[in-house]
């Protein structure tokens, strides 16, 4: 074989260990691509080329990127390319935020401490073009607290509220909606005890009407306008709200402005409900125990003006008693420095009771001096009848007949159907200036005290009276 051919030989050998060497490198320094990654690099691929058939599995993959697993909602809605610390178009005009309510139920009404509970689904509407994202098919995303967290949210808060909180169980009661055009909703879930101050001069014949104060706490009304979304529409109340000592009679919205000198105007919402209040309970509870009490006091008129261990202690407990309902109520009330209605009526009962245990003590006293007296002129005076008092000049002579009432006074006896005395008595008086025991002519001189009338017209005076104050109680309370 000759030299050239060796030489041709040669350089064909190294020329295939070169080609040899330099596949076996490359093969070593590839890295494999995924499996995922690259069908869908395939399939993208295949539909920029347009070599797709129909069926395949390109149409059933949604195009939204709202829909894919691999899109975070942080990347999608941009939440690290903004600045959300600052609200939606800062130095614009200010940002409208509109407000609806649903109330959940209205717990508890307190005139002891002036305040009311109420659980409320609290929305909040506004625009922020910030959270736009690309979308054809879905129409909102709904995200949780967590995402609340990172994005701009209003501050409101409620005014003149004492405790409030965002129920949490079994997770935070807080829904964020966003949509393609960036609307958003925020709705959370919240209870409030907030402050009622009750007029309570017509307590329990009282109406009240309480609010509910809703405010941004940082932005005046140079940067954000907070309004009723729809109006009185945007309140909305349960049907099956119901309070046992309250009948709710209307929801009403308003809005106005609240001027702060330190910081300035912003914008207040209002929710107002009147509430009239059930006089049932109270008339049960009040109105009826004292009215009773009152009418047991008059007892006393029919009994025996000299049977003193039954009518005084019937007095005493009426009095306690009214004491001890007065006490009830003013327990559960605030300490107002005014006449409640409920007041007016229980002193007034009061009175009564009280001035049938003085009517007692006038008869008893007035029966107490009358007995006095007249035994002292039968100590005094000697009898026409016989019986002589040695150590008087007088004489005394009763007579028991019908003769005319206006010269013959009455002494009632105990009222047991016995006919009344009519007692006349004859004064013979001495003069006792004269030394010798030459008697004056007879003077007659008619003694009448009847204490038994006291009673009779306590019976009709009192009942009278209790019954005209009713009258005008009730006309002007109820």
């Amino acid at each position: 074989m000759s030299t050239m051919q060796l030489e041709t030989v040669f350089v064909f050998i190294c020329v295939c260990l070169v080609g040899a060497a330099g596949r076996s490198a490359h093969i070593r320094g590839h890295t494999p691509e995924p499996y995922k990654q690259s069908r869908l690099r395939r399939e993208t691929t295949r539909v920029d080329g347009g070599t797709h058939k129909s069926g395949s599995p390109i149409f059933r993959r949604s195009p939204d990127m709202t829909k894919s697993p691999i899109t975070k909602s942080e990347q999608l809605l941009r939440i690290d390319d903004h600045d959300f610390t600052m609200r939606p178009a800062f130095g614009g005009p200010p940002i409208p935020v509109g407000v609806d309510v649903q109330v959940e139920s209205l717990d508890t009404i307190s005139e002891a401490d002036m305040d009311f509970t109420m659980t409320l689904y609290l929305r909040h509407y506004w625009k922020d073009e910030r959270l736009s994202f690309p979308s054809t098919n879905n129409q909102s995303m709904t995200f949780d607290s967590r995402l609340v967290k990172k994005i701009w949210v209003p501050d409101m808060f409620f005014v003149h509220s004492k405790r409030s909180f965002i129920h949490d169980t079994t997770t935070d009661n807080v829904m964020l909606r966003v949509y393609p055009d960036g609307n958003v909703l925020y709705s959370l879930r919240v209870t409030v005890t907030a402050m009622c101050n009750m007029d309570l001069s017509r307590f329990p014949l009282d109406t009240q009407t309480c609010s509910l104060e809703i405010e941004s706490y940082a932005y005046t009304d140079d940067d954000l306008m907070l309004y009723w979304k729809k109006g009185n529409e945007s309140l909305n109340t349960d049907d099956k709200i119901s309070l046992s000592q309250f009948l709710i009679q209307k929801f009403h919205t308003t809005t106005k402005l609240a001027f702060y000198s330190s910081t300035g105007w912003y914008n207040r919402l209002y929710i107002h409900f009147t509430l009239r209040r059930h006089v049932f309970f109270f008339l049960l509870q009040t109105y009826f125990p004292a009215t009773l009490m009152v009418m047991l006091s008059w007892v006393s008129f029919w009994i025996d003006r000299r049977a003193v261990p039954a009518r005084v202690p019937l007095g005493i407990t009426t009095v306690l008693t009214m004491s001890t309902i007065i006490t009830g109520v003013n327990a559960s009330m605030p300490r107002v420095s005014y006449i409640k209605a409920v007041d007016i009526y229980l002193w007034v009962s009061f009175v009564f009771v009280f001035l049938s245990v003085i009517e007692y003590a006038a008869v008893n006293y007035l029966t107490t001096v009358q007995e006095r007296r007249e035994r002292k002129l039968r100590n005094q005076l000697p009898c026409t009848c016989g019986i002589a008092n040695p150590d008087e000049d007088m004489m005394m002579t009763t007579c028991y007949s019908g003769v005319d009432p206006s010269t013959a006074g009455t002494y009632g006896m105990p009222e047991n159907g016995a006919r009344q005395e009519r007692i006349l008595a004859q004064l013979n008086l001495a003069d006792s200036r004269r030394t010798s025991r030459v008697k004056t002519p007879l003077a007659y001189v008619n003694v009448w005290i009847d204490t038994h009338a006291i009673d009779k017209y306590s019976r009709v005076v009192f009942p009278a009276a209790y019954t005209l104050f009713n009258i005008i109680y009730w006309s002007i309370y109820s």
